[in-house]
């Protein structure tokens, strides 16, 4: 088991059976229409009895990212808050387990309770990869303990029933908020771009953890290190590539341009040589003509930053 306290709450990861831990709430990764089926959800109605599921039912449907609490039945937890990560699709993504986690934290909240406990959400029927669960669930725990917790919430608890799920939480989630705590501290986050131009194509990376989606190089600038330190790191450790004639081209900082914290992102323009290969948290790399880059699905706001780009290319030209 690993311990964290953030903000005056202990965060604790633990292997064992969710329908036996002794909370205030735990959980359930429910579809939209709350009907009770098979994973987590089943092992909740088994242990807790039917009475969770009509509870339920009646209260649902609610919209995808919604949360609802019902009482624990014969469960040693008092409720159990429903968390809609999906349809009856059974379909889920970054987004549905973002704004189920979100609202899932609300509800404890809005029952003025002490400890909630987490399932990986998603994870089971919605086949979302562990890895990137653990990091969306991190960032908003912490956002919630940050900036939205108004009542008494004082544990919250990560827990995962095999250890392959454990192994995966107990490392990232506890590095992530670890890094975010000790170094990154209440943001606004500020964070580099690299418009890296190779015989007039760009480079964008696929990234491997969320907000998924093409992207330019980049990332967050770490304590004591420049601009123009952290945007030559950031773009070798995802591209292998070294950057040259690197310059500040734009900032940009609007506070929903990434969907995790606050940033502010430094946009720069540079140069490399050679072919860019893919590196850390990047799933591809690829150099794509100017004029295809906006066709892509990209993350952050990376479209208004290549528009910008091509107005500025266009205008030196003079097109």
């Amino acid at each position: 088991m690993s311990e964290l306290n953030i903000k005056g709450a202990k965060i604790k990861i633990v292997q064992g059976d969710i329908t036996e831990l002794v909370v205030d709430a735990i959980v359930n990764a429910a579809n939209n229409k709350l009907v009770m089926g098979g994973g987590v959800a089943g092992a909740i109605k088994k242990k807790g009895g039917r009475v969770i599921e009509d509870e339920a039912v009646k209260k649902g449907p609610i919209g995808i990212g919604e949360a609802v609490a019902t009482r624990g039945g014969r469960l040693k937890a008092k409720y159990v808050i429903h968390a809609a990560t999906m349809g009856m699709d059974f379909k889920t993504d970054e987004v549905k387990i973002r704004e189920s986690a979100r609202s899932s934290l609300k509800v404890a909240d809005e029952l003025k309770i002490a400890s909630i406990a987490f399932p990986a959400l998603g994870c089971g029927v919605g086949g979302f990869p562990l890895l990137a669960a653990a990091k969306i669930m991190s960032q908003e725990v912490f956002k919630y303990l940050r900036d939205e917790r108004k009542a008494g919430l004082k544990e919250i608890i990560f827990c995962l029933y095999d250890k392959e799920a454990f192994d995966v939480f107990d490392k990232q989630a506890t590095a992530y908020l670890t890094h975010i705590v000790e170094k990154l501290q209440k943001g606004p986050f500020i964070t580099v771009d690299a418009i890296i131009d190779i015989d007039g194509g760009i480079v964008l990376v696929k990234r491997s953890n969320p907000p998924f989606g093409w992207a330019l190089p980049g990332g967050f600038v770490d304590y004591g290190e420049s601009l123009e330190d952290a945007v030559s790191r950031e773009a070798q450790e995802e591209t292998g590539l070294k950057l040259l004639d690197v310059r500040q081209f734009r900032a940009y900082s609007d506070p929903g341009r990434d969907p995790r914290f606050h940033t502010v992102s430094m946009a720069f323009t540079a140069k490399a040589k050679g072919a860019p290969r893919a590196g850390d948290d990047a799933a591809q790399v690829k150099i794509v003509k100017l004029e295809e880059a906006n066709k892509l699905e990209l993350a952050f706001d990376h479209k208004k930053v290549l528009d910008d780009y091509v107005k500025q290319v266009k205008r030196l030209r003079g097109d």
